[in-house]
Formats: C-alpha cells, structure tokens, sequence
C-alpha cells in the first residue's frame, strides 16, 4: 500500500482529496474498489464516473465535478495513468546467477550481475552486460551482445552479432537478426544471398512478442532508440526506424524502407520496399502504402468495411474506372471545345 499523496507527487499530478488514501493497484472505473486507483481517459467510460467505488481517479480537471472519490487532475490522463501503473507495477528485480539448466559457453562473458534462466543458451562470443535478465529459454547466439538493464523475457532468440541496447524489453517468442527474405531467380529456382549484416537495436525500445526483425543483407537493419514494437510485426532487411517511432501490431515492413522519428504505425499497415517516411508521418490501420512520403501528416491507404452488397457494387465498378476516366476526359474536351466555339461566334 502506498498513499494517495505520494503517488501525485511522483507522478507530477494535482491531488483533489484526502493524500492519506491508501492505494495498492490500478483498476478500472467499474471494478474498482477503495483499495484501487482508477483512471478516466476515454471520454466513453465516463458514464461509469459517478457510480464508480474507486478510492481515487486520474481524470482531466473538467470532469472533476463528476467524481465521487478523490482526484489526480492531469492534462495528460493517459500519460499520468502510465506513470501510476509503473508505480505500482510488481518489481522486476531477481537474483543475479544463472540456473542450472542453462548452458554458457566458456568463451561467453556474462555480467556476475545478470541472471541467466533454465534452459537459456548463450553462445561463444556473446556479451551479457551489467544487469540483464535473460529468462527461461532464450538463446543469444555467438557474437551476440546484450546492453545493461535489458530483459529477454523467454523464448527470445537472438541471432549472431546481433547488437542490443540498453534497457531494452523484449517479449517473448520474438526472433531478432534472422535472415532476411533474400533470394535471386534461377533457372532452376532460387538462389539464397547470403545476409552478412546485423540487426542493431537502441536503448530503451521495446519489442513485442513474437516480433520478427531480420538481419541486413549487407549493411545492419536499425531500430533506434526509444521505439516502440508491438507483437507480431515483421521488419524486413536493411529497415531503419527512427526514434519514438510506435508500431502497433501485425505491421509488415519491407526490405529497405526507413520510416523516421516520431512516427506511429497502426496495426496491419503494410509499407512495400525502399521507400523512405520522414518524421512525423502517422499512418492508420490497415493502410497499404505503395509510395514514399516525406512531409509530416496523417495518411490513411484503404476502404473501411462496407455492407457486402455495397462492396460487391463497388468492385464492379473498379473494374471500369479507366474507361470512365477516358469519358470524362472526352467529354472534357468536348465542353471546351463548345465553349470556345461560343466564345467565337
């Protein structure tokens, strides 16, 4: 239990109400109970406001006078429910060791303060740093290094040379610096090309579970400090991802597109190959984006559901948009010439 007083001055909120409350966890408005803090920032919810039992809210100070219970005013109510929850999140601290299931290598250097989990692998040539939780199962292959304060949840590979930041989370299932979709055309198939680049992560990103980030084939695929990676999401060789950059998930991006800083995917966008987004470019869900785009922006690339039988009218009529379009240049033509023949007579 921690008190109410506390945790605004921690999380830079206004406190509305007794700081003596104690609270020991997050719920919402509706499962709250006194023991919890609560939090308004969707305007949808704030029909459970006034009934809610929570022993505090985080909310904007225009709903205040709706608010049963004790406040947390904020001009931010999401960011300041974030900093809440990392308060009163369990604690990620473990005892540093490795277990005996594990299998390191006599030519791997391990930090004497990180932890290495049952049945995780590490490699000849692979580098654990100061602090670094690597959990049941995961393999860090030959070469590989891994950054101070980072966590390998389970079951995350990571591939040879990859190069891993500081305190960088990464869920499980995801596979880091496998090799990228690289292959020439044979007459009698296909060809592999050899992917000799890395992957090279920055501090402080996230990566989802099951998240895939190939290898370069040349130079080193790039995420950039800061990113935020959700699950399942595919990034193709030789990408770069710029700074802040939050992906959503089931995002496919192809091989040598660099997307910028500040930037935010929706989940399922798919981004074709060698194109390059500048900073600030904003994309929603499901967007298929066939072209660069430099210029800061929200884009959005495809047509929400329709009622099946509009859908069926509107493919039909797919099918003849060139031949409308010629019409309409026709008779584009034809209204200017009527017209200058007027202007003439």
């Amino acid at each position: 239990m921690v008190r109410l007083g506390w945790i605004a001055q921690q999380s830079g909120a206004e406190l509305h109400g007794d700081g003596e409350i104690p609270v020991s966890r997050i719920d919402t408005l509706v499962d709250a109970d006194a023991s919890a803090i609560s939090f308004l920032t969707n305007p949808h919810y704030k029909k459970h406001l006034a009934e809610t039992r929570a022993g505090a809210v985080i909310l904007a100070r225009e709903h205040l006078d709706d608010c049963p219970c004790a406040a947390l005013l904020t001009d931010d109510p999401q960011l300041c429910y974030a900093r809440v929850a990392a308060l009163l999140a369990p604690s990620d601290e473990f005892t540093p060791g490795r277990h005996d299931s594990a299998v390191v290598d006599a030519d791997a250097t391990v930090d004497a303060s990180a932890w290495i989990g049952p049945t995780a692998v590490i490699e000849a040539g692979a580098i654990i740093g100061p602090g670094v939780f690597v959990g049941p199962g995961c393999v860090v292959a030959r070469g590989a290094r891994v950054g101070a304060g980072s966590r390998l949840v389970s079951r995350v590979t990571l591939c040879h040379d990859v190069v891993i930041g500081e305190r960088v989370l990464i869920h499980p299932g995801a596979v880091i610096g496998a090799d990228g979709f690289g292959l020439a055309r044979a007459a009698e198939g296909w060809q592999k090309i050899p992917q000799l680049g890395t992957v090279r992560i920055g501090d402080d990103v996230e990566i989802g579970a099951n998240t895939t980030i190939d290898r370069g084939a040349i130079r080193d695929t790039i995420i950039e400090r800061g990113a935020k990676l959700d699950n399942q999401i595919q990034i193709a060789h030789n990408v770069r991802i710029g700074e802040h950059t939050a992906i959503a998930a089931c995002v496919g991006i192809s091989g040598s597109t660099t997307v910028g800083r500040n930037c935010t995917l929706g989940g399922g966008v798919g981004l074709a190959g060698h194109l390059e987004f500048g900073d600030n470019t904003h994309f929603t869900g499901q967007s298929l984006v066939t072209r660069s785009f430099s210029e800061p922006g929200l884009y959005s690339g495809n047509m929400p559901a329709l009622p099946n039988r509009e859908w069926r009218k509107a493919v039909a009529r797919f099918r003849h948009l060139d031949e409308m379009a010629r019409k309409v240049n026709r008779l584009e033509r034809e209204i200017q010439e009527l017209q200058r023949r007027t202007k003439g007579d």
